[in-house]
């Protein structure tokens, strides 16, 4: 969780009480701290870029934290194909379709669509994260042990840190389904705010995966900084420990 004292962020009071307005300094897509006295689930209307933004009480700090009023998520399809245009995006569509299913507060996608190889996956991840700044980065195809499939070893080049449980949960899930599960090696990690997860290319396949592992991830992205999520409980019923 980054706050007022990392570079380039600043919570400034217009005067010395500690309800009196904000100017909050940083770019769309940060978390800040804020030692006021709003409530849990208040609205910024304050002009600039967090107008419209979201109070939510941290419950290591007890004190409200600033979050982007829309999420953004990245949906990186990564098919040698798709991007010759020689078949249309199924991968794609079928994570949004279960997003859209899942989520119930407001995000929004920020799809692309690239060719297999290490080089174009790596900087495309880079790309979203550091650039387009999403909160979650879900990429779908380039998983399996095909030559050209290396989805996971550009994930591996970017992650500050990686996250093995996500991988070990869809490859359980999905071995339920089909025994070629166990040639998946999707993985699944954190570039500063953002977390990263490798779904197959298959939409029956990116369901069970999303089934598998959603339900932590909203509180994955607590913990890091990133953007709130909450779910429609009759879809996947988001985890956070009390």
């Amino acid at each position: 969780m980054r706050d007022a004292g990392t570079p380039g962020l600043s919570l400034q009071p217009a005067s010395p009480g500690p309800s009196d307005p904000v100017v909050l300094h940083g770019q769309a897509g940060d978390s800040l701290l804020f030692d006021g006295s709003l409530l849990h689930g208040e609205t910024c209307n304050r002009p600039g870029e967090f107008a419209g933004a979201t109070c939510y009480q941290s419950r290591e700090h007890d004190q409200p934290i600033w979050n982007p009023a829309v999420v953004r998520i990245g949906i990186l399809t990564v098919s040698d194909r798709a991007a010759r245009g020689e078949y249309a995006d199924l991968g794609g569509p079928a994570v949004v379709d279960w997003l859209r299913r899942a989520i119930v507060t407001p995000w929004e996608p920020v799809s692309r669509i690239i060719p297999d190889g290490i080089d174009s996956v790596r900087d495309a991840l880079i790309a979203l994260c550091d650039i387009e700044r999403v909160d979650l980065l879900l990429t779908t195809g380039g998983t399996g042990p095909s030559p050209r499939d290396c989805t996971p070893e550009a994930t591996e080049a970017v992650i500050e840190r990686v996250m093995p449980g996500f991988g070990e949960a869809m490859r359980l899930a999905s071995l339920k389904h089909v025994p070629t599960a166990i040639l998946s090696r999707q993985t699944a990690g954190l570039r500063g705010a953002c977390l990263i997860v490798n779904l197959p290319g298959k939409p029956a396949s990116v369901a069970v995966c999303l089934d598998a592992v959603f339900a932590a991830i909203p509180f994955c992205l607590y913990l890091i900084g990133a953007g709130r999520i909450e779910t429609d409980s009759a879809v996947i019923e988001a985890f956070r420990p009390q």
